[in-house]
């Protein structure tokens, strides 16, 4: 499995791997593809540079990159305080009657409930000054395309820019804004998605810009990252799959947990992780939010400061059925718990089998 990406960025098969642990992402590395390190849950620039710093130490000299969430249009935040006066009493009243209610504990008492402030456009753009302080090869946005000044940034220092995209127009924008790289991701996808599935929306892409296109959604085999190249992608972005690896220290087993037993029909795409539509694992948290008694989402970074200690107290509560997680419909497929290199090797046997079976009709 090679495309020109691999010649670009220096690995030896196109496969991105976003994932929220370095020691995944440096795994992915280390096995020919590109990790690709979610930088969303770094409230302090320290932290990430040390999380860096161990991935330029731990991936034997291969490529690594990162992921910033960051809006393309410089949003008016305010403070952190001003922000959270903005959350109306009625929502923090519900998170905390459904947290009693589900029987998730508080936290410890003195650990910080702080919750995750990278959704913020001003910590995304720490993150992005952090990042180019060490060897990355690319510069992701969940967002889409980030700020133009912030594109212009990232290539001054010889660092490409990648970009999701759930539909045509919004790849051609990107492109327009400057980014290198366009990620496809269809309906299918775990976190921020779309309403176009990936078997449909792939070709769309491909078709509308002249840059490579990376397919994303739904890819959990070799056989579908044979069909995405059929489709015309230059490579692969897969972020749920590496959830159920070895190496995945992020939480906690009752993640894994609850990944492992849930099929593909059991995710939900909704607003209530971050304000965006997002697809979780459906569980009794997500349940919780589609009573009639509930709240409206709130629109992005409330929503994500409001749930930010939920997660944090779910997260440490041990218990399967609460956990907020995000995950494609490709969980079906997440059976069991493999080091990343077993993954990678089958995703690369599985491609070859796909291709020669496909020779084979012609």
């Amino acid at each position: 499995m090679r495309t020109s990406l691999c010649d670009q960025l220096g690995i030896e098969h196109p496969i991105f791997g976003f994932t929220p642990s370095e020691h995944v992402a440096a795994a992915i590395s280390r096995a020919g593809g590109l990790g690709v390190l979610g930088c969303v849950r770094f409230n302090d620039a320290e932290d990430l540079d040390r999380a860096l710093t161990w991935m330029d130490e731990n991936t034997d000299g291969k490529p690594y990159g990162v992921d910033i969430v960051m809006p393309a249009k410089v949003p008016t935040e305010g403070t952190q305080v001003d922000l959270s006066q903005l959350i109306p009493q009625g929502h923090r009243d519900f998170v905390q009657q459904t947290l009693l209610k589900l029987g998730v504990p508080p936290l410890p008492e003195g650990e910080d409930s702080e919750g995750v402030l990278g959704w913020l456009h001003s910590v995304a753009r720490s993150h992005v000054d952090v990042a180019l302080e060490h060897p990355i090869r690319l510069i992701a946005n969940a967002l889409g395309s980030p700020p133009v000044d912030v594109i212009e940034q990232v290539h001054a220092a010889g660092v490409p820019v990648a970009a999701l995209a759930g539909k045509a127009s919004h790849a051609q924008r990107h492109v327009e804004n400057g980014v290198d790289i366009v990620v496809a991701q269809g309906y299918e996808a775990g976190g921020h998605t779309g309403e176009v599935a990936t078997m449909v929306l792939v070709p769309e892409i491909v078709d509308a810009v002249s840059v490579p296109v990376l397919a994303a959604g739904g890819i959990g085999s070799g056989r579908q990252a044979a069909a995405a190249m059929a489709l015309g992608a230059s490579g692969v972005w897969m972020g749920s799959y590496w959830l159920t690896t070895a190496e995945y220290t992020l939480g906690n087993s009752s993640t894994q947990q609850a990944l492992l037993a849930a099929g593909s029909s059991d995710t939900v795409r909704t607003r209530i992780y971050t304000g965006k539509p997002a697809r979780l694992l459906k569980t009794r948290w997500t349940e919780a939010w589609s009573d009639e008694a509930a709240p409206e989402p709130l629109p992005m970074p409330l929503q994500n400061l409001l749930v930010s200690e939920a997660h944090l107290r779910i997260a440490r509560s041990d218990d399967p059925s609460v956990v907020s997680m995000p995950v494609g419909q490709v969980v079906g497929r997440m059976n069991e718990v493999r080091p990343v290199a077993e993954v990678m090797a089958g995703l690369l046997r599985e491609f070859d089998e796909a291709v020669e079976r496909l020779t084979k009709l012609r």
